[in-house]
């Protein structure tokens, strides 16, 4: 078999890791990778030797699902032990650079008061030296900035830390994975290569295009004891064909969250790639990786949370994106990585990044990111974007996890866009405290109640109805709402009918129906065609 062509099969999983853990966008960037190390994973392992039997107990409760506890059934306890071993020993420097950001923020705490802070800088811990600006907000609140570029380039960026799992899956459930490292398994295949490697790109593409066996081996260094799991993860049956969009409309299709694909003829533009990507019968209709063109020519990132970067996704895409379009920023603060510069490290060569009123021209469409609040926990984040896609005159409004906060702000940008055609709104408007997900990178222990009252939350009914009221948009949409089963392995999110967030959204779609608005919470997948509005008034004349 090893000299014929062969192909993917279409329900291998591309498991991206980091330090054996699940890989997502905070892991890459070096400063927020180093945080995560002791203020996530450490802790849950130490948790976890310490009393094994209480992860198990937790991981049993619905109402703990997402928490810090590992899956392992209170067992593979040595094992535990000998990854956390190597981690320490493998990123002792990264755990150095990560307590001494702590100490940083402590020191300055303790003694910049207002006054020039170059005395300060003989302070800094010696492993931050030269990669670190001491600076005051306007209120002389001290703090630091990275300069990200040079950890990209320094030891702290530890490529040897990533690595890629490859094992069959049969069906959309997965356990959480954000809090049980990977440890090894019979038929999960480990790959020592960094998420830029080659490889990657030439056994995704055998997806739909046959290659020899042996070639991919080499370009791998597969190993006589991997040869046999690795032959295991691929066929000599070919896909089915893909049919490429052809007719004079602008196609949408949900391929569910928050990933729409926007298609006409001549352009195909991909927001927010996640995507149930494997085949396999399936109780719920959905559109999978075998739907996606050949040749993607726009994909659209509108923040930085791990249900909108999802390297498992991404990573196989890669070879198929033209452009990667990302929210700019460079303030280098720990909370805030630079998406542009993380994609570029990890194969990504294609990147722009655009400001908030930026416009991206061409053929007859156009995409311009937009200002975003919310859903961030009032940090001093910059890096989210909305998206208005406008193809020969029609208008989609892609608002993600918006959560409006000034009404003001989307009625100065409305004077610039107009109405809309399609509005697609997320509305997971509980959402996790701040914690779960900038926990790590906090220096000072807040309050429960502090906590709680800052979260990852979307809109609820009034506050998107506000958006729908002005933009007012033809048919709305609720979207990222995590609920297909294929999420659960990242969010966690398991819904019933007395969810806030699906109470919420009911409420949003009648008010919507009542003003004459076509409106609907999207689930699993959805397809619509559109009229081009210049080409119907070119008609009309």
């Amino acid at each position: 078999m090893s000299d014929k062509k062969v192909y993917l099969k279409p329900n291998v999983v591309l498991e991206p890791l980091y330090d054996r853990w699940y890989a997502w966008s905070h892991l890459v960037s070096p400063a927020t990778a180093a945080m995560n190390t002791i203020g996530r994973h450490l802790t849950i392992m130490d948790s976890y030797l310490d009393d094994p039997a209480i992860h198990a107990e937790a991981v049993l409760n619905p109402k703990m699902k997402g928490g810090p506890f590992m899956d392992f059934n209170g067992g593979r306890v040595e094992e535990v032990s000998a990854l956390k071993e190597d981690i320490l020993k493998r990123q002792h420097r990264t755990i150095e650079f990560a307590k001494a950001c702590k100490e940083l923020d402590k020191i300055l705490a303790a003694e910049a008061k207002g006054f020039g802070l170059e005395p300060l800088y003989e302070k800094v811990p010696e492993i931050l030296k030269g990669y670190v600006e001491l600076c005051y907000d306007r209120n002389n609140n001290a703090d630091y900035r990275f300069f990200e570029s040079l950890l990209y380039k320094s030891e702290f960026y530890n490529k040897e830390a990533q690595s890629i799992a490859l094992w069959i899956t049969n069906n959309d459930h997965r356990p959480f994975c954000l809090s049980t490292p990977r440890l090894d398994e019979a038929d999960v295949l480990h790959l020592n290569i960094p998420f830029d490697h080659p490889g990657i790109d030439a056994i995704s593409r055998m997806k739909r295009t046959a290659r020899s066996l042996s070639e991919i081996k080499t370009i791998f260094g597969i190993t006589p004891e991997q040869e046999t799991l690795f032959d295991t993860f691929f066929t000599e049956t070919p896909p089915p064909a893909y049919k490429r969009y052809t007719g004079d409309k602008i196609r949408m299709r949900y391929f569910g969250h928050a990933c729409i694909l926007v298609e006409t003829k001549d352009v195909s533009i991909l927001v927010d790639p996640l995507i149930s990507y494997y085949g396999y019968e399936s109780s719920i209709d959905h559109f999978s990786d075998a739907d996606l063109p050949d040749v993607i020519d726009y994909v659209l990132i509108t923040h930085n949370h791990q249900d909108h970067i999802l390297f498992e996704t991404l990573l196989p895409l890669r070879h198929k994106i033209r452009n990667l379009i990302v929210p700019r920023t460079c303030s280098g603060r720990l909370e805030d990585p630079d998406l542009k510069l993380m994609f570029n490290n990890i194969g990504f060569n294609n990147v722009v990044a655009v400001d908030p009123m930026e416009t991206i021209e061409f053929v007859d469409t156009t995409i311009t990111g937009l200002p975003f609040t919310g859903e961030h926990c009032d940090m001093s984040i910059l890096t989210k974007s909305c998206f208005l896609v406008q193809i020969s005159g029609f208008k989609l409004l892609f608002l993600a996890d918006s959560r409006i906060v000034e009404s003001a702000l989307y009625k100065l940008i409305h004077k610039q866009t107009g109405d809309v055609d399609v509005l697609f709104l997320g509305m997971e408007c509980d959402g996790a405290p701040l914690t779960w997900l900038y926990g790590p990178l906090l220096t000072k222990k807040i309050t429960r109640d502090q906590d709680s009252s800052r979260r990852l939350a979307g809109s609820d009914c009034p506050k998107g109805m506000a958006l729908v009221n002005i933009f007012h948009p033809k048919e709305a949409y609720v979207y990222a709402m995590g609920m297909e089963p294929w999420l659960e392995f990242i969010s966690s999110i398991v819904y019933t009918d007395e969810s806030n967030p699906i109470i919420q959204s009911n409420k949003l779609v009648k008010e919507c129906e009542a003003k004459g608005i076509i409106a609907e919470r999207l689930y699993g997948e959805k397809e619509l065609l559109y009229n081009r509005k210049e080409a119907l008034v070119a008609e009309e004349q």
